[in-house]
C-alpha cells in the first residue's frame, strides 16, 4: 500500500464533529412501513420549507409511534404539535406532561405534515434551524432540542439514532428511492490529506463534500475497508470535519480516558469514534442493550 501522505503528531483531539449509527440494528417492520408510505410527502415538505426529510420523517416516527400511537390515529397528529393559542383546527385530549393536554386535530395526514413544516417554519425560535445546510440532519437534531420542540432531554439523539438506523439521510438528497446506477464509476479527485494519529490510531478528517470513496482513492484503501473500520452502512454521508479511521478501532479507550459524560446529539458510535473504540466494546463495557440510546448527562465507561 502506497501512501503520499503526512504525518502530523498530535495525541489528543480538541474537538471532533463524528458520525453516528448503531452496529447490527435490527429494524422494525412497522417503521419500514411508514418509511415506504410517508418518504415522498416528507421529500415534498423539504422542497417547499427546506426542512431535512430526515428531521420530518424521524420526528413522525418518533412523534407517532410510526403512526401507531393514540394520538395519530385519533387525530392525525404525527408530530405531537398542541394547540397553542393560534390554532383554529380541530381537537383533542390527550394526557402528555399533564393529563387531558389539548392537541391539534387534522382532516389527513398530510395536513399534519403541512402543519408541522409551517409550525418549526414561521416561528422565530426555530429560525437559526433554517442557516443550517440541507443536508446536517445532525445540526437539525440538536437544534431542535435545544429551542425546545420536546421536553426529552434525548430528544435529538433519538432522532439521529433514527435517521442512521434507517439510513433516512438518503431521503435529504430529495429523491424518494434510490436510483439505478447508470454504469459510470464518479470521478474521483485527487486530494492532498493530512493523516494524524490520536489514541494509537491514524485518521484523516472529512472535507467539504467529502466521500469514503475519495478518501480510499487517495490514500489507497478500497472503500469496504474505509467502512469496516469505521463501523458505517452503505451510502453513510459524510460531513465536514467527520474523523475516518484508518485501521480498526480498539476495545477499550486509552488511559486517561476512563469516563465520558453524553452532550446533546451524540449516539454510541459517534462517542465510540471520538475515543477510537468499537461499538459493540462500548455497549458491552456499559452492559446496555443495542436499542439504548445515550441521553445528555449519562455518565458512559469507556474502558
Amino acid at each position: 500500500m502506497k501512501l503520499r501522505i503526512r504525518f502530523c503528531g498530535l495525541v489528543t483531539l480538541l474537538f471532533i464533529v463524528s458520525v453516528s449509527v448503531a452496529s447490527g440494528q435490527r429494524k422494525l417492520a412497522s417503521y419500514q412501513k411508514y418509511i415506504r408510505e410517508y418518504s415522498g410527502l416528507a421529500v415534498e415538505q423539504q422542497r417547499k420549507y427546506r426542512i431535512p426529510a430526515s428531521i420530518t420523517l424521524a420526528q413522525g416516527l418518533l412523534e407517532s409511534g410510526a403512526g401507531q400511537s393514540d394520538l395519530a390515529r385519533r387525530s392525525n397528529n404525527h408530530f405531537g404539535i398542541k394547540c397553542h393559542s393560534d390554532w383554529r383546527g380541530g381537537r383533542v385530549y390527550h394526557d402528555d406532561d399533564l393529563r387531558g393536554e389539548c392537541f391539534r386535530k387534522y382532516k389527513k395526514v398530510e395536513d399534519s405534515y403541512t402543519d408541522h413544516s409551517r409550525f418549526l417554519a414561521e416561528r422565530p425560535r426555530y429560525a437559526s434551524l433554517f442557516k443550517l445546510n440541507i443536508k446536517d440532519y445532525k445540526g437539525w437534531a440538536r437544534g431542535l432540542q435545544k429551542c425546545g420542540y420536546a421536553t426529552d432531554r434525548a430528544y435529538a439523539n433519538k432522532l439521529i439514532k433514527v435517521i442512521e438506523d434507517y439510513e433516512l439521510y438518503r431521503f435529504d438528497s430529495g429523491k424518494t428511492q434510490k436510483t439505478k446506477s447508470s454504469g459510470k464509476k464518479p470521478a474521483i479527485v485527487a486530494t492532498k490529506r493530512t493523516v494524524y494519529r490520536t489514541h494509537g490510531l491514524l485518521y484523516v478528517y472529512a472535507t467539504d463534500n467529502d466521500s469514503f470513496e475519495q478518501i480510499a482513492a487517495s490514500l489507497g484503501f478500497s472503500v469496504k475497508e474505509l467502512k469496516k473500520y469505521n463501523e458505517v452502512p452503505e451510502d453513510f454521508p459524510l460531513q465536514k470535519g467527520d474523523i475516518v479511521y484508518l485501521e480498526k478501532k480498539k476495545k477499550k479507550a486509552d488511559k486517561p480516558h476512563y469516563d465520558y459524560v453524553v452532550q446533546i446529539g451524540e449516539s454510541m458510535h459517534s462517542i465510540a469514534q471520538k475515543f477510537g473504540i468499537q461499538i459493540k466494546s462500548l455497549y458491552k463495557l456499559n452492559k446496555k442493550p443495542k436499542d439504548y440510546v445515550p441521553e445528555e448527562g449519562d455518565v458512559l465507561k469507556l474502558r
